[in-house]
């Protein structure tokens, strides 16, 4: 059984063809400009035996979801409302993104809780995941925009592309060095300081130290060093969009 999951962000709309805990085809489309076109395409090529969506752009969801409603394969719109298995400790579920209720679905299927899942895109999300289920979360800046808003809101500082800013030195002896060690050095460091607060709090409550799960594509900014602290999951929001999907038809 192959779920064609969607899972539309901010920037891009990344999809994959999931069939149990494999990836076997994924792709991205930039959510500005999406259309029922692509996904028809999609659709038609891969011949999937269902449809998972998770969306934080409205706009886009108005888009498509017609167009997967339509299709008349079985469809699983992951919301606070519709996800199984999961369970909440947070008064507001109706305010978590549907990405990030798929990472702790996703983080249930991978490992189990608790976990940390580190989101990294647009913005750098931290969510919980306990034997309650969803505990809640962090929501920081994403490394793009660090780079973007130092460009934006200086007037002699230069635009940065993030793939830039690996191996640079730590001490800058130039205007974009210096930009290059305080995005990558600072957005490490965030992530360091994030993850020893919330590892910290979980472990007082009388819980075990998580498992820490990373997720998206800024990931590969951490420093090498953390390979033994963090577990690289890049497909984890396609994987708990394709068990929620499972789940709402079981």
């Amino acid at each position: 059984m192959a779920i064609l999951c969607l899972d539309v962000g901010n920037t891009h709309a990344h999809w994959g063809l999931v069939a149990g805990h494999e990836v076997s085809a994924h792709g991205e489309l930039p959510t500005a400009s999406l259309s029922t076109e692509p996904i028809r395409a999609l659709i038609a090529a891969h011949r999937p035996t269902g449809l998972a969506l998770a969306s934080v752009v409205p706009s886009a969801t108005a888009v498509l979801e017609p167009v997967l409603l339509g299709s008349g394969l079985p469809f699983h719109h992951l919301r606070h409302d519709t996800v199984r298995g999961l369970g909440f400790d947070y008064p507001r579920p109706a305010e978590v993104g549907q990405d990030r209720l798929a990472d702790c679905v996703g983080a249930q299927l991978v490992c189990g809780a608790p976990a940390i899942v580190v989101g990294m895109g647009t913005a750098t999300t931290v969510d919980i995941l306990t034997a309650q289920g969803y505990a809640g979360g962090i929501i920081a800046p994403g490394l793009g925009v660090m780079t973007r808003y130092l460009h934006e809101r200086t007037a002699l500082l230069p635009a940065l592309d993030p793939a830039d800013l690996l191996g640079g030195p730590a001490i800058g002896k130039s205007t974009v060095d210096a930009m290059r060690a305080g995005c990558a050095l600072g957005f490490a460091g965030m992530i360091g300081a994030l993850l020893d607060a919330v590892t910290a709090e979980l472990v007082k409550q009388g819980g075990v130290a998580p498992t820490v799960l990373v997720t998206g594509g800024a990931s590969v900014y951490l420093p090498a060093a953390w390979r033994d602290r963090v577990r690289p999951e890049p497909h984890l929001t396609l994987l708990g969009l394709a068990e929620s999907h499972r789940r709402s038809r079981a």
